[in-house]
């Protein structure tokens, strides 16, 4: 995925089961290979690759597991109306965000223009039974990773619940999911990144059982000429967003959700992403920049779950 984990449990638990911490390593591991080789676009003999070089437009089987995030991630293409859309790979890859070396240029508009005409949720399609993908368009490409690093977490969180494991938090890649209580038997203490220059701690929220995924333009981006250019490519327009959101956070009772509508919220904006947020009944918390640094901003349903 192209990113870092971290898995926490509390040691009691496996106390309990009397299971070696080796053991629970080495199936997180297992976990986390299994998802890579199913939606990684950094290996070319992953699932999602192979399909992504497909150029017929008849089903192509896959496992389970990838059929049902390409489902999600549609779901979200509807409901979002196209903000969020993992077809946007060639726009990624053609500002340098995808997997290859980055160059950072800025692309002509008939390269965008170019790049958008492969693109488009609507021409793609997917089945659970038997589980395949097609596409109506031979160059659609797709990039998972606004919501495959959720779904893996949700799968390491599942493989430790399978444990016996009823205490952990689980990490990837900034996208959270935590189970029970820590230690000292309180809920989860996560931090929420500021998106200023240190990189500090904005706010720190307290989670049990529920899921929390992070979107912004403060750590993948590159600057040319005085402009920032954000590695969250906006479908509509085929260019890096542009608008004050630097910050936007979402939870959910699974990662892949709260991972993908985070995304989709990036991509809208503070205001549409808000309007969004209050009509899905979600809790959000933004970071919005002003000309005086950055204002906070949330949905009643964070407040009402984290702000107690």
């Amino acid at each position: 995925m192209g990113t870092y984990y971290s898995v926490k449990i509390v040691k009691a638990d496996l106390n309990q089961t009397g299971t070696n911490p080796e053991i629970i390593q080495q199936g997180i591991e297992d976990v986390l290979r299994a998802v890579n080789l199913q939606m990684s676009t950094y290996i070319d003999s992953s699932e999602i690759s192979r399909f992504n070089r497909y150029r017929k437009s008849d089903w192509f089987a896959v496992s389970a597991d990838l059929a049902t995030v390409i489902d999600r991630a549609l779901q979200i293409s509807r409901e979002s109306n196209g903000a969020f859309d993992i077809t946007v790979g060639p726009l990624v890859n053609l500002w340098g965000f995808g997997p290859g070396e980055r160059e950072e240029r800025i692309p002509t508009p008939e390269e965008i223009a170019a790049a958008r005409a492969k693109t488009g949720y609507r021409k793609l399609q997917v089945r659970l039974s038997p589980p395949a993908v097609k596409k109506t368009l031979p160059e659609i490409y797709c990039d998972l990773s606004a919501i495959a690093k959720g779904f893996g977490v949700d799968k390491v969180a599942e493989y430790l619940t399978s444990q016996q494991v009823q205490n952990y938090l689980v990490e990837i890649g900034g996208e959270i999911r935590a189970g029970g209580e820590n230690t000292s038997g309180k809920d989860w203490r996560i931090g929420i990144s500021s998106p200023d220059d240190d990189l500090g701690i904005e706010k720190v929220i307290s989670v049990k059982n529920m899921a929390v995924a992070t979107s912004g333009d403060y750590r993948n981006y590159f600057e040319k000429d005085g402009i920032r250019y954000s590695h969250t490519i906006d479908p509509h327009t085929g260019r890096p967003i542009t608008h004050h959101l630097a910050s936007v956070t979402v939870a959910d009772q699974t990662c892949i959700i709260a991972d993908g509508y985070a995304t989709a919220i990036d991509v809208l904006g503070p205001d549409a992403g808000y309007d969004f947020a209050i009509r899905k009944e979600l809790p959000v918390f933004m970071i919005v920049r002003d000309k005086h640094g950055f204002i906070e901003k949330m949905t009643p349903q964070f407040e009402k779950i984290f702000m107690k």
